[in-house]
């Protein structure tokens, strides 16, 4: 097992690090970034405890960014497909994506009313960078900005989040391992009432005799403690929650990026195909969730940024999607797990806390049944 499987850069656990068994070969980070030119940033936002002051503290909470063809190229365009299995949130850019099947620049995730600033900030970003009156097909940006709710841990209501701490996340985009857990928008997040977060996995699918890569990151903050599945065990059930625990609220963010080709439309059913991995791991889209995905392709990179004359783009026949399927569902669990497990307590406004994942409780009842794997 790689390094990079078992650890975030930083040394924290992953799931696969703790022995927990996966279907599916991962690529060599196990993250979205091994799409090739996909890259991905953070600015995290930690300061303060106590009591509760708006627009003081204390706050736990971030910015992350995507770039589907890196930071060098956020002008050019991709594929894309979007889906809404439970629409208790936000992501910007979602009309337009319907109608033209692409978008262009980074995607940023972050707390819920922090949404609209990330959005226009890379609307700004993206005009300095590159002068809008010389886009080919319109002279304005239309920036995908996606959220999910912090509040329990963060001053959410306090506006933390500023156009500097996007351009920061923008600046630490990279290739490679990246980081999980408690980074990011992901920062302030809770899953299945566990410390949640920001996490990555990614699949190979060979096909055609070529080898393609799906990758996937979640920003979590969703599921009952009750409902939690991990390698097919209902973990939850065995790990109550307790007096001190609050009952569930908010979303889940879900990024899934290939670099096989593929048309909007097949785009848009991999999208819909990244609930059944939220599914999984135990998700349910409750009434109080928002669970947006937003799937795109970083091939076909002259034809989606070509709006004259007649173009001509590839796509995968209908027979190879029900593997890019499996591996979606796969990498979207796995993202999931990865949140979870590279984390720990945190502890916020008011001293409201969320605990992290007791691994080795875990472990045991993995083994118990039969289901934990030999960590090497």
């Amino acid at each position: 097992m790689l390094p990079s499987h078992k650890h975030t850069p930083s040394g924290k656990l992953r799931a696969r690090g703790a022995g927990v068994p996966f279907i599916g070969k991962p690529g060599p980070n196990n993250a979205i970034t091994d799409v090739p030119g996909v890259e991905v940033g953070y600015c995290t936002l930690i300061s303060g405890e106590g009591p509760l002051v708006v627009g003081q503290g204390p706050v736990r909470t971030g910015v992350t960014a995507i770039f589907p063809r890196g930071r060098e190229h956020p002008e050019v365009a991709v594929y894309s497909g979007y889906f809404s299995m439970s629409g208790n949130g936000e992501m910007s850019g979602a009309a337009f994506i319907e109608e033209r099947g692409r978008f262009d620049g980074p995607i940023t995730i972050t707390n819920t009313h922090s949404c609209g600033i990330t959005r226009d900030a890379t609307a700004q970003w993206m005009f300095n960078r590159l002068d809008p009156a010389k886009k080919s097909d319109q002279p304005f940006w239309l920036p995908v900005a996606a959220e999910t709710f912090d509040g329990y841990l963060n001053d959410i209501n306090g506006h933390h989040v500023k156009h500097e701490h996007v351009f920061a996340a923008f600046d630490d985009a990279r290739s490679g391992p990246i980081e999980e857990g408690s980074v990011g928008g992901g920062t302030g997040m809770r899953c299945y009432e566990f410390k949640g977060g920001s996490g990555s996995a990614s699949r190979e699918v060979v096909y055609a005799d070529t080898t393609y890569h799906v990758g996937a990151f979640v920003q979590s903050n969703f599921g009952k403690r009750h409902l939690m599945t991990i390698a097919g065990i209902p973990v939850g059930l065995e790990i109550p929650v307790t007096s001190d625990d609050v009952g569930e609220y908010g979303s889940i963010i879900g990024v899934v990026a290939t670099d096989a080709p593929m048309l909007p439309h097949q785009l848009n059913r991999v999208a819909r195909r990244a609930a059944y991995g939220i599914a999984r791991s135990g998700g349910i889209a409750s009434n109080e969730s928002g669970d947006l995905f937003l799937s795109f392709s970083t091939a076909n990179k002259e034809a989606v940024d070509t709006h004259t004359g007649l173009n001509s783009a590839s796509f995968v026949g209908e027979a190879a999607m029900s593997a890019f399927y499996e591996a979606t569902i796969q990498a979207v669990d796995e993202a999931i797990m990865n949140s979870i497990f590279a984390n720990q307590t945190m502890v916020g406004r008011d001293g409201n806390s969320i605990p992290g994942l007791p691994i080795e409780r875990v472990q045991k009842i993995l083994l118990r049944h039969g289901r934990l794997t030999t960590i090497d």
